[in-house]
């Protein structure tokens, strides 16, 4: 496991100061930020073999050797001059080795993360100098509605059913099956959070509300995923859009997959129950900066855009819901999000499904070809292993598309398409600085929603133009770093700048296996087809940040190419014509995922879907899956309502058989 030692910490120390130095403003330098408990939390929570070699990282840096990686002086990396240890990090970055790009990205992020992100006492004072007001007070404390299993020793459990996963999929089947008068017993490998809880600072919620302490990446480190992994999953944390599947999806589902019944009443009328149930509505009164922008730069071009409907309930006009909604992604202080924790969970626990959390399920057992339940490990309040035996008529996965077939492999599901078909709805930002204050931190997170991409050179693939969260942390990762200086100035900007995503619907897909120990191992490579639509994307994002009135648009590519305007014209395309030709490779750009999808993909056919149309698995009886990794394909749209819908639709054939 992973250890910091004396000289780590220091080299930590030193490359944290390399990567944000001090400003003569008062701005304090990178280690004043560096929160070295919580960077080594982050990096237990990687496999093994990827915690050893971040520390074989560290320990390069401090020897001599370190300068035949850049072609510099022999020296290690605290023997350097300031100047030299930036060009180092240049070399790192611009480097055609791709362990050295990834470990120039790896540091990078996680020393502007604990930097701008951070908690940590000092650390407002930084927040101060980006203008940047953090959360709202929190709310007053109430008692938390759902009464928590608390086992203190080894403990066995008997159910009906038993429900691995507690957001989108977990939860509605947990909700509609107690509902129903079943047994249930939800497992859930995350903390059950309430109220004042969410204290929605990001380094802290980072690490409380998403699987691997919000580090989680692909093998190669290019890809940042983020998966919820807490009481409510994804639903806890996600932005609240609450998209139908378009039904050139569905049909494509329904016609390339054997999957006849995403396309029948009954699938929608599963898509209507949910969305009552978690109240979606567009009823929220105004968009923030950046929802605007994408608003009245797309309309300044001829483009149809739409309201994004979103899952609240109880929102007032008022300027401190408006503030508190921008904070959601980092949970809900005041319960305003309708996601599992708020419904289906709550109505899973009033008529009697028992729930526990902080527990990790480490196989599905099963005998003669059926499920008969879980062995799992629950953390105490104290921090002592509990061993969790569960007996079950039938066992229902939901762990999200990286966990859930990591599950079925360690309980020796065999089927040669599992945790293939990886679907990450590959995401890219584009930022516009614009000449007023932004402040895109609050109000909705995303609100405007730009479509005429989604169906490139007649196909179904393509690319979604939203908005995301722009909280400092995640900002200064998505953000390019050229120097030390360049990128601090360039967050210095932040209450001015306006971001879009490009979430592109993406036709290849990666895989999804396991390390020796039985650890989710993720392996994912943009094609060139997907990268060609995402670029597309990407130009026509930076024309409607053009449009809206933004003076600087910052292109997702680590060389940062920067395009400048004057009254809605752009001064340099030639730059923007040029993208396509750079060099994309792993690590050469920000890429992200808040969706992953189809790695247990159903579908009529056995020999290429794990699972039958029903959603049980075709190896073992009574083991059914229910999340995102059943999609035949990827949504194509912020997934949430689908896999509720889907869900649903599962926990109804359920209760007729």
């Amino acid at each position: 496991m992973f250890a910091l030692t004396p000289d780590r910490s220091a080299v930590l120390h030193a490359l944290a100061d390399a990567f944000i130095p001090a400003l003569s403003d008062g701005s304090p330098a990178g280690s004043a930020g560096l929160n070295l408990e919580k960077l080594q939390e982050a990096i237990r929570e990687q496999p093994l073999g990827a915690q050893a070699e971040f520390g074989k990282l560290l320990d390069l840096l401090e020897k001599p050797l370190l300068g035949l990686t850049w072609f510099g002086p022999l020296k290690p990396f605290r023997k350097l001059d300031p100047a030299q240890r930036e060009l180092l990090l240049q070399s790192w970055a611009a480097s055609n080795v791709p362990q050295l790009r990834k470990g120039f990205q790896a540091l990078r992020k996680l020393c502007t993360l604990l930097y701008y992100g951070g908690s940590m006492p000092a650390l407002p004072a930084a927040w101060g100098h980006l203008r940047y007001p953090g959360p709202d007070e929190r709310p007053v404390d109430t008692p938390k509605p759902i009464k928590l299993l608390r086992p203190t020793q080894d403990t066995m459990y008997e159910c009906d059913v038993l429900v691995i996963g507690s957001g989108a999929g977990g939860g509605v089947v947990a909700g509609e099956l107690a509902q129903a008068g079943h047994d249930v017993l939800v497992l859930e490998k995350g903390p059950y959070c309430h109220g004042c809880d969410f204290t929605q600072r990001e380094v802290d919620m980072l690490g409380k509300l998403y699987d691997a302490k919000g580090a989680l990446a692909t093998q190669d480190g290019s890809i940042g995923i983020l998966a919820g992994s807490c009481l409510g999953g994804g639903t806890t944390v996600n932005w609240a859009g609450a998209f139908r599947t378009p039904d050139y999806v569905l049909q494509e589902w329904a016609r390339e997959h054997d999957a006849p019944q995403f396309t029948t009443l009954a699938f929608k009328e599963s898509i209507n129950a949910v969305a009552r149930t978690i109240g979606v509505n567009t009823n929220y009164a105004r968009h923030n900066g950046q929802n605007q922008a994408l608003w009245d730069g797309s309309t300044k071009l001829g483009q149809e855009v739409k309201l994004i409907p979103r899952n609240e309930k109880g929102l007032t006009n008022s300027e401190a819901h408006f503030r508190a909604l921008g904070y959601t992604s980092l949970g809900d202080a005041h319960g305003i999000k309708q996601g599992t924790l708020n419904t289906y969970l709550q109505t899973a626990f009033e008529h009697g499904a028992r729930i526990l959390a902080d527990t990790k399920v480490g196989r599905v057992t099963v005998a003669a070809g059926r499920a008969t339940g879980a062995e799992a490990v629950h953390t105490t309040a104290d921090g002592r292993p509990v061993r969790v035996s569960v007996r079950a008529r039938r066992v229902v996965v939901a762990g999200g598309a990286v966990q859930t077939p990591a599950l079925l492999l360690r309980s020796g599901l065999k089927h040669p398409h599992l945790g293939h078909h990886l679907h990450l709805h590959p995401t890219v930002v584009v930022a516009g600085r614009y000449p007023h204050a932004m402040n895109s931190w609050h109000g909705p997170s995303m609100s405007v929603v730009n479509d005429n991409y989604t169906m490139l050179h007649g196909t179904n693939f393509g690319a979604k133009l939203e908005t995301p969260p722009t909280h400092p942390g995640l900002l200064s990762m998505v953000l390019p770093w050229l120097s030390g200086r360049q990128h601090h100035e360039l967050l210095r900007d932040a209450d001015h700048l306006g971001s879009f995503i490009v979430l592109t619907r993406d036709r290849d897909g990666g895989r999804v296996s396991l390390d020796k120990h039985g650890t989710a191992l993720i392996d994912y490579t943009l094609s060139d087809f997907d990268r060609a639509n995402m670029l597309e994307g990407v130009r026509a994002a930076a024309q409607i940040h053009v449009a809206a009135g933004a003076d600087t648009v910052y292109l997702p590519h680590n060389t940062l190419p920067t395009l400048r305007a004057q009254f809605g014209a752009l001064l340099n395309p030639d730059v923007l014509d040029k993208l396509p030709h750079l060099s994309w490779k792993p690590n050469q750009f920000g890429l992200y995922s808040a969706h992953q999808m189809s790695t247990c993909r159903m579908g009529g056919d056995a020999t290429t879907h794990p699972l039958r149309p029903n959603g049980e698995t075709v190896e073992v009886q009574n083991l059914f899956v229910a999340d995102g990794s059943a999609f035949p394909a990827c949504s194509g749209v912020n997934p949430m309502l689908t896999i509720m819908a889907l869900a649903h639709y599962t926990a109804q054939n359920m209760l007729a058989h």
